[in-house]
């Protein structure tokens, strides 16, 4: 893997640094190396992001992270923005960047590749900028009803607002999975998941519209026909009812998932990025989730934010006594608990549906 630092500056604290979270928990795809944020200079980014010490450095400037990592070949911009775009204190940081010799791989939907001096002097510097939204902004797949021939068990990880760990969760579900001995593919469905590097994925709101349903079906129907898994399990964008970052019902509706797991942060009062706007009661996610997809929720996650470790116990504990359904807080029981459930579950309904299955014992 390329070493990559990761810009931060000023949010890695905030829910615009997911795209950084998930880097620094996983990453297939580069090496990182450090983050540059000179709010939390000298500090380890696991430590600060959530008690696990990871040995990835956060540095004050750009020159500070390149004096120690000369040999690092990308600059990533780690934050998502309202409206995607690329805060104005930061071009200066790329500039630097790619005189330095540092490719550019942004997420936002502010193309930088786009941008005439910074395409004129990445092309100058022999670097290049990957727009990893460009990759998938002009996908023109229309849906077919071919998810029906995906055999495996579709398990999707919803939330009940934007940056709430859906994808963080959906990846524990996935190695949860591998480690009952069971084949299980992730797919990514934004940009984020393209960064840490697997194989499978989309950014679902970088195609138009229309043909988002058939860019669902058709990564899991290559998922499907490429690794026969006994599980796929993905995650949703932004959330069932947010008022600017919907996502979910696509997902619902051409994903076809055979259990959903709800996410949810009962220490957040109001959706990401907008305060004005209460979150609506879990039970109305609940029903919603039941009305769109025939099923209720197979587990509950808790997002710990805001919460300490007690607080965040007893609330999945009250969840759990209120709504039946078997809620788990994954930083600190881990998801274990709800793939089995599912694996159960799976079973009894005849839902494995596997021609080969890849040594599924559990299912």
């Amino acid at each position: 893997m390329e070493k990559a630092l990761v810009l931060t500056e000023g949010r890695y604290l905030t829910s615009d640094g997911k795209t950084a979270h998930g880097l620094v928990r996983y990453s297939k795809r580069f090496e990182i190396a450090g983050l540059i944020d000179s709010t939390l200079a000298g500090k380890d980014a696991g430590e600060v992001l959530d008690g696990k010490r990871r040995n990835i450095p956060i540095y004050g400037t750009l020159e500070e992270a390149l004096r120690e990592h000369p040999d690092a070949k990308w600059l990533i911009i780690g934050v998502a923005t309202p409206g995607g775009f690329l805060p104005e204190s930061y071009r200066k940081i790329v500039i630097r960047a790619i005189k330095n010799g540092l490719g550019i791989v942004n997420g936002l939907h502010h193309f930088l590749s786009d941008d005439f001096y910074l395409k004129r002097l990445a092309k100058r510097h022999g670097v290049e900028i990957i727009d990893v939204r460009k990759i998938f902004y002009n996908m023109r797949i229309p849906f077919t009803g071919k998810i029906e021939e995906v055999k495996a068990v579709k398990v999707a990880v919803l939330g009940t607002d934007a940056a709430i760990g859906k994808r963080t969760t959906a990846i524990l579900l996935h190695e949860a999975f591998k480690n009952l001995g069971l084949k299980s593919e992730f797919i990514a469905m934004g940009q984020t998941g393209w960064m840490q590097g697997f194989k499978y994925c989309i950014v679902m709101d970088s195609i138009i519209n229309d043909f988002v349903p058939g860019a669902i079906e058709d990564v899991f129907y290559r998922a499907w026909v490429e690794e026969r898994p006994d599980v796929i399990v993905t995650h949703g964008e932004g959330s069932l009812l947010h008022p600017a970052f919907p996502g979910g019902f696509e997902l619902i509706g051409a994903g076809r998932p055979d259990f959903i797991v709800l996410q949810h942060a009962p220490g957040r009062g109001v959706f990401d990025d907008f305060p004005q706007y209460a979150i609506p009661p879990l039970e109305n996610y609940i029903q919603l989730i039941e009305l769109l997809s025939g099923k209720r929720p197979v587990a509950i996650t808790v997002n710990t934010e805001n919460l300490t470790k007690k607080e965040a116990l007893e609330w999945a504990e009250r969840i759990e006594s209120k709504t039946g359904i078997l809620t788990r807080v994954p930083f600190y029981q881990g998801v274990e608990d709800i793939a089995r459930l599912i694996a159960s579950k799976a079973k009894e309904l005849g839902e494995v549906r596997a021609s080969e299955p890849a040594g599924a014992e559990v299912l």
